[in-house]
């Protein structure tokens, strides 16, 4: 009885939810990294167009918005060796002063849950966790993994998971109230973070969470498989022959059916009831980047930084319908809810 009820509370605050992809298509704008132009193109993702491009500074790969679709972050990465986050006013479409890390070096992956905004720094083997009414870092936690590298936190901020690219490993952290003596016999509670580091594939890097909350896939670029982690036990329980080699990102789509990764110049698609690759699509000669799926519409947008345009794949007929230019080697992306 006690594992259940464990399991139970424990799957509850991982869930990552479902109620977002009942989004209207317009009611959101596509935030789209140009890693050659060094902007972020804010799309209208119904009409197809390009609405503006802001300058974000040097090596951006990564971009975050909050929830209230005001304010939007990209990680200046520099290949571990920069140190800021360059700040996007999305009211005005223009760049404020960009947030500088310090001796946190090479920001990159990123996500918004529970009210702040989480990001990876590989060059110092941790992650971040930054408050916007203040627009300070909070809190650092250290992986202590070779490239740390995407993240993904629950939306009540306790679960975070990192991909650690280098080590081939993903990190699973809860928060943790430590009880810890005081003096004169007095006690505090300190939160610290348990770490379970899981050993998966070479090269992992794009992941994600079954909509349920259960699984975390993990694509590993350097062998090609997916390893499938189960969150509560946390440990593998199946590895994915996917012939993924070089694959980055992988994203589930809304009912959680398919699991695409992009690799190279192909999308690869998965049954995840099989677990078996039924489709590969043909996007260009790669390598291609970010993966994001449209609310409310049967549809992904695909970044294909080797031919510099983001497709967009119907998901019913399995073709490129659109190229769209959003400038030269296009990258990370997000979705920022257009303000009322």
């Amino acid at each position: 009885m006690k594992t259940t009820r464990l399991a139970t509370v424990a799957l509850a605050a991982f869930s990552i939810g479902t109620a977002a992809f009942g989004i209207a298509a317009d009611a959101q704008n596509l935030l789209v990294i140009s890693k050659k132009e060094h902007t972020v193109a804010i799309i209208d993702p119904y009409a197809l167009t390009v609405k503006a491009k802001v300058p974000v500074g040097a090596d951006p790969h990564e971009v975050i918005a909050s929830d209230n679709g005001r304010t939007a972050w990209v990680s200046n990465y520099g290949s571990g060796a920069l140190h800021t986050l360059q700040v996007i006013d999305l009211v005005h479409a223009k760049a404020d002063k960009p947030i500088e890390l310090g001796a946190l070096l090479g920001p990159h992956g990123m996500t918004f849950a529970d009210g702040r905004m989480w990001f990876t720094v590989e060059g110092s083997k941790a992650f971040g966790r930054l408050d916007p009414a203040t627009g300070k870092v909070d809190m650092v936690v250290g992986t202590g993994q070779d490239r740390t590298h995407m993240i993904f936190a629950s939306p009540n901020g306790k679960h975070v998971i990192t991909s650690n690219v280098s080590s081939g490993t993903v990190s699973l952290l809860d928060e943790n109230a430590v009880q810890l003596p005081g003096g004169n016999g007095a006690t505090g509670t300190h939160l610290d973070w348990k770490q379970t580091v899981v050993k998966v594939g070479p090269g992992s890097e794009g992941f994600d969470v079954t909509p349920d909350g259960h699984e975390v896939w993990v694509a590993n670029a350097g062998d090609g498989t997916v390893s499938v982690i189960d969150w509560l036990q946390k440990k593998v329980v199946a590895t994915i022959q996917a012939d993924a080699k070089g694959g980055n990102r992988l994203k589930f789509t809304p009912d959680g059916s398919m699991a695409l990764i992009t690799a190279g110049g192909e999308v690869v698609v998965i049954d995840t009831k099989t677990r078996q690759v039924v489709k590969r699509v043909s996007i260009g000669k790669g390598p291609s980047g970010g993966i994001l799926m449209q609310p409310g519409v049967p549809r992904a947008f695909i970044a294909v930084s080797g031919d510099n345009y983001v497709g967009v794949l119907d998901l019913k007929t399995w073709k490129i319908t659109e190229h769209l230019d959003v400038g030269g080697e296009p990258d990370g992306m997000a979705w920022a809810p257009k303000m009322k």
